[in-house]
C-alpha cells in the first residue's frame, strides 16, 4: 500500500544518515514499520485518556495514579531515589536540581510563563497550556454518561457526580444534602439571613447570584403594566395580577383600562 511505501522511503532516508548503521534488508524495514506502526497505537491509547481521565497506573508507595506508563515509572523512581537538592524556605527535597527551581516559584511568586492572548502569567508551562483552553474552546474532557464536554478535569469530576446520585454535602441546620458544596453555602444563606448580593439601582438584597441577576434586568426592562391605585409598574401580565389583589381589586378593575391604553401607546 502507499502508506506503507512511503514509510518505507522515510526509512531509507533515515538510514542513510547514518552510513555506520550498515544496509537495511527489507525483512528488518517490514519489522520496523510494524513495530512503529504499534509505537502509534499504543500512543493513542495513552492519549484518548487525556480526555477520558483514565489513571490506570498507582503508585504502591503513595498511591497517585497516573494515566501513562512511562510517567508513572518516571514517579515511582522518586520513592527510590536520594533527594539532594533540598528547599531553603520549606525544607522539601527533591531529585532534581531543575525541579527544586520550578518549586521555588511557589515562594518568589514568579510566573514567568505568559498568556499571548490575555496577558495572564503563570509559574509553569502546564498551567498556561490548560489556560489557553478558555481561549481556543478545546473541550478535551468528555462525559460518557450524557456527552457534555468540559474545559478542565476538574470541572468533569465535578458533573460526575450529578450521575452517581451522592450527595456528600449535609446542613447541619436542617439536614437537607446536597451534590455539591456550593449549593450548601447558598442554601445556609435562608438559615443566616445573609444576602450579600446587592442591587445598584434599588438596593435590595439577595442571598443568591441568580435571583439577584433576575431582578437587576427588571430595572433596564420596559414596564408596560401599571397600577392605577398606587401608580407601581410591572414588567409581567402576572405580576401585576398579584399585586392588584394586595389592593382587593378585580382585575377588571379601572386600574385595567390604564394598562390596556399604556400598552396599545407601545
Amino acid at each position: 500500500p502507499p502508506q506503507i511505501k512511503e514509510e518505507q522511503e522515510d526509512l531509507y532516508q533515515e538510514r542513510s544518515k547514518h552510513a555506520d548503521l550498515g544496509p537495511t534488508t527489507n525483512a528488518e524495514l517490514k519489522q520496523t514499520t510494524t513495530h512503529h506502526r504499534n509505537n502509534s497505537h499504543t500512543q493513542l491509547k495513552v492519549h484518548m485518556r487525556t480526555h477520558t481521565g483514565e489513571k490506570l497506573y498507582s503508585c504502591k508507595t503513595c498511591g497517585k495514579r497516573f494515566s501513562d506508563p512511562a510517567v508513572h515509572k518516571r514517579h515511582t523512581a522518586i520513592h527510590k531515589e536520594e533527594k539532594p537538592h533540598s528547599c531553603g524556605t520549606c525544607g522539601k527535597s527533591f531529585c532534581r536540581q531543575a525541579n527544586l527551581v520550578l518549586h521555588m516559584r511557589t515562594h518568589t511568586g514568579e510566573k514567568p510563563c505568559t498568556c499571548s492572548n490575555c496577558g495572564r502569567r503563570f509559574r509553569f508551562r502546564s498551567y498556561l497550556k490548560v489556560h489557553k483552553r478558555i481561549h481556543t474552546g478545546e473541550m478535551p474532557y468528555l462525559c460518557h454518561t450524557c456527552g457534555k464536554r468540559f474545559t478542565f478535569l476538574s470541572q468533569l469530576k465535578h458533573h460526575m457526580i450529578i450521575h452517581t446520585g451522592v450527595k456528600p454535602h449535609s446542613c447541619t441546620t436542617c439536614g437537607k444534602r446536597f451534590t455539591h458544596s456550593a449549593h450548601l453555602k447558598v442554601h445556609m444563606r435562608i438559615h443566616t439571613g445573609e444576602k450579600p448580593y446587592v442591587c445598584n439601582t434599588c438596593g435590595k438584597s439577595f442571598s443568591d447570584t441568580s435571583t439577584h441577576k433576575r431582578h437587576t434586568a427588571i430595572h433596564k426592562e420596559k414596564k408596560p403594566y401599571s397600577c392605577g391605585t398606587c401608580e407601581k409598574s410591572f414588567c409581567h401580565q402576572a405580576t401585576f395580577m398579584l399585586h392588584m389583589k394586595t389592593h382587593g381589586a378585580p382585575f377588571d378593575c379601572a386600574s385595567t383600562i390604564i394598562v390596556r391604553k399604556y400598552v396599545s401607546s407601545l
